[in-house]
């Protein structure tokens, strides 16, 4: 496959040869360095290949060559014959490596640019345009592509596996007399088919492999977005090494982790959810076929806390004076894509004495609830999975911690540590069983550029969230509550149909957070028909403004899910900066759920939905698998004209507002709560229509008290005045209290600011820009727009206060507003 793109604006490659062989497990060992802004130290990979990942020996004619169309050459080192370990002198509890902490121990320099091979730097692969879709090395050799990215990759070796203590029962040979390649790989494959039942023994096993010592290294070079190893006479997937280390460490620019200060000014590093994924913290394989388990060691100064993607709550083990180490594992295999980590002074916020402890309880099922606990055998790989677990499939609120800095502690005590139960029973009583056995959730610093992120037990939440009602902040707890079903326990097979993950995300936070708030029917209905104006009026003006090939939701149409024979693919837009900040994907999606949702009846589409969760959790799927089994399960007489195809075509393969909606948008009235909106609107006109001096028996206006999202709306519609004079801006802001409430209103209200330049509240808008930097990109290019020599002052200032914290293509896409 020919990869030539600009790597800040076009598709994102994934390179890693996933169809001849896969990772099955990591184990890291890793130094955080804040003074020098790097992590550096060790990973093990441990593979697992079959005929479906091998090609023939010598069946290929790719080869892997540089845009000189030259061979790529790699230095070959003397052949490595690993004698037997005496394996009475190895502990697993003596790393082969250790790693000084907080002042390192001594490290292989003989490569610091990454791009060597052994002890000479190999020529070949230095360019971004070459090709890799081939199980064998233009030698005939086996060629190992890893995605990575940003990295300085120091030393790769094979691990000699076989010197484990106790190592033998994975082997036929009751004695290990003589060490072979073929043994090894053995021993590899016997480990990672483990059973579930014995996962403990499993990674202490792997955590003795990762230690052992090394038995040769390997030859490897890197590129722009790959890392290529092979062993000289290893021919296909099956005959090169199945277990290997390698030596790096990250870079301060690296694009997949972002170090900066919290809001108290400490120092932090974190996965920020980059377009660009892990690769830029591990070598990995990127495509969402690979689905791996990891386990992993950090080391840090004792002051810091280290959070992960991890099934233990993890506390430190102190090493040595004022350094701690932390160690994190995950049994469910999972795309390495959602590994996160956040390394910082975080301070876990203790709740006041829970009102919700009566929720956890285990209780009889309803009859509304009997239909999501399923008996039988699940269709994923074999991992210890909570759906077989009795006790796991009533537990309606998992073991959950909360982390922000010391200053936050307040407001997590004032709104998000009292939402968490009930959202988490909330989730429960929809869709059953969580797939997690734990969450934490982390509030992080101010240049987080959305509102939220979900990973495998962590939670990421901006500090937006925090201010005003518990509005914001329960509905985005809510929308990252459901990543948890869609998403990460069921994933999108093609990274391009994101609506499978955020889609169902959006619509299922509505029904969450009613849940949560225990909302009467009609009041939950009312809600979720506000939402949806609200949604319709975002879902037109983003077709409106964004380019046509972006708003599709299954880009590759019937090659869906296809990869190259090697397992590479290229994600459409995957690295398109004004991707980060459309919404299609989510409004979209939400708009067909819901569509479906009203065709069956909820109580139907929510059965289903559970009952899909069931038969598709740990896996992924495709648009079709999500389609096939709804429509199996719609009884013929509400089916009407309903078919995959005709989803396909009206919304998922076309640009633009699909039909189906718009008729629908077209044929529907206003909902109660929408029409009470337009009544205080038109309140708003007359008022801002008044001279400054009125006639005395002239009635003072009687503005009725609105929520949140109806706020919202509110002053969307009074976007669309021509003219809004100060004093009826005033008289908005104290009615409303605006400074005061959540970043979703306080947006709006900073674009009233803007457009009609209302100078007095130019605070509010230099507030938003520094402190909501997830939701204020935008501002900036409306500040600029007016061609106000004030608005691009503010603008200006503001940048410069915040561009050195600010995320990266958040930053990029504001320079070029500004300058």
């Amino acid at each position: 496959m020919d990869i030539k793109l600009d790597p800040s604006r076009d598709d994102l490659p994934l390179m890693a040869n996933t169809s001849h062989i896969l990772v099955k497990h990591y184990v890291l060992d890793l130094d955080v360095d804040f003074e020098s802004q790097i992590i550096e130290g060790t990973i093990v990979l441990f593979f697992e290949s079959g005929d479906r990942f091998e090609k023939q020996s010598g069946s290929t004619k790719d080869t892997c060559r540089s845009e000189s169309n030259e061979a790529c050459s790699f230095r070959m080192p003397a052949p490595c014959h690993s004698p037997v370990t005496d394996t009475r002198t190895f502990s697993s509890k003596t790393g082969y490596n250790d790693f000084a902490i907080c002042g390192k121990g001594e490290k292989d320099t003989s490569g610091k640019d990454g791009n060597h091979d052994n002890q000479e730097q190999a020529s070949g692969i230095s360019s971004s345009k070459y090709r890799c879709d081939t199980g064998n090395h233009g030698s005939e050799d086996f060629l190992l592509v890893l995605d990575c990215c940003d990295l300085s990759v120091l030393k790769v070796e094979e691990v000699d596996v076989a010197a484990v203590p106790g190592i033998d029962k994975f082997t036929r040979s009751p004695k290990l007399t003589v060490v072979s390649e073929e043994l090894r790989n053995q021993i590899v494959h016997e480990l990672v088919t483990l059973p579930a039942g014995r996962w403990r023994e499993q990674l202490d096993y792997y955590a003795g492999c990762s230690q052992a010592p090394g038995c040769g290294e390997l030859l490897f070079d890197t590129d722009t977005w790959s890392l290529q190893i092979r062993k000289t006479g290893a021919q296909t997937a099956t005959d090169f090494p199945h277990a290997i280390r390698i030596w790096y460490s990250t870079k301060p620019q690296g694009r997949s982790v972002t170090w900066t200060s919290d809001q108290s000014g400490r120092p932090c590093v974190y996965t920020m959810g980059s377009p660009i994924n892990n690769r830029a913290l591990f070598p990995c394989q990127e495509p969402p076929v690979a689905m791996s388990t990891w386990q992993a060691t950090v080391r840090a100064a004792a002051s810091f806390v280290v959070l992960m993607s991890g099934e233990n709550s993890a506390k430190p083990t102190q090493l040595r004076e004022g350094c701690a180490s932390w160690h994190y594992y995950v049994t469910m295999p999972m795309p390495a894509s959602t590994f996160t980590i956040a390394v910082g002074s975080w301070t876990e916020m203790k709740p006041e004495p829970c009102l919700f402890k009566d929720l956890a309880a285990e209780r009889a099922l309803s009859p509304s609830e009997a239909d999501f606990r399923y008996v039988g055998i699940c269709g994923h790989m074999e991992y210890p999975c909570r759906f077989q677990n009795p006790s796991a499939t009533t537990q309606e609120i998992i073991p959950h911690r909360v982390f922000a800095p010391v200053c936050l502690q307040g407001a997590c005590q004032d709104t998000l540590l009292q939402l968490v139960p009930p959202c988490l029973s909330a989730a429960h009583s929809i869709l059953g069983t969580h797939p997690f056995a734990r969450l934490d959730i982390l509030i992080v610093p101010a240049n987080f550029p959305s509102l939220g992120m979900a990973s495998p037990h962590i939670i990421f939440l901006s500090q937006s969230v925090l201010t005003g009602a518990s509005h914001l902040c329960g509905t985005r707890l809510c929308h990252e509550i459901a990543h948890a079903w869609f998403g990460l326990a069921i994933g999108a097979r093609d990274w391009t149909e994101e609506w499978l993950s955020e889609g169902f995300a959006t619509h299922l936070e509505d029904v969450f957070w009613a849940e949560a708030q225990q909302l009467a029917p009609h009041e939950a209905q009312e809600q979720q028909e506000l939402k949806a104006c609200l949604r319709w009026c975002r879902l037109q003006d983003e077709v409106r403004n964004s380019p046509e090939e972006m708003q599709v939701l299954r880009p590759n149409k019937e090659k869906t899910g296809h990869v190259s024979d090697s397992g590479s693919s290229v994600i459409k837009h995957g690295l398109n900066p004004e991707k980060v900040f459309m919404q299609v994907h989510y409004l979209k999606g939400y708009f067909l759920l819901r569509f479906l949702a009203q065709r069956l009846g909820d109580d139907t589409y929510f059965a289903f939905l559970r009952k899909f969760v069931h038969t598709f959790h740990g896996q992924l799927i495709l648009s079709q698998d999500f389609l096939q089994m709804l429509l199996e399960n719609i009884p013929e007489e509400k089916r009407l004209e309903l078919s995959v195809e005709n989803i396909f075509r009206d919304w998922l393969e076309s640009s633009g507002i699909p039909q189906p909606l718009q008729r629908e948008r077209q044929a529907g009235a206003e909902c109660g709560l929408a029409l009470q909106v337009s009544a205080e609107v038109e309140k708003w006109i007359r008022v801002n229509r008044r001279p400054r001096k009125r006639k005395r028996r002239e009635a003072e206006e009687v503005f009725e008290k609105l929520l949140p999202d109806q706020l919202v709306l509110l002053l969307e519609h009074l976007l669309e005045q021509k003219t809004l004079k100060p004093r009826t801006l005033q008289s908005l802001e104290r009615t409303y209290h605006l400074p005061q409430q959540d970043a979703e209103v306080r947006h709006r209200w900073c674009e009233l600011i803007v457009k009609h330049k209302y100078t007095k509240a130019y605070k509010d808008v230099e507030r938003f820009l520094q402190e909501d930097q997830a939701m204020g990109v935008y501002l900036y290019g409306e500040l600029m727009l007016n061609e106000d020599s004030r608005q691009q002052q503010v603008a200006r200032r503001c940048f410069e206060l915040t561009k050195e914290q600010m995320e990266r293509s958040s930053a990029e896409l504001v320079a070029e507003m500004l300058f």
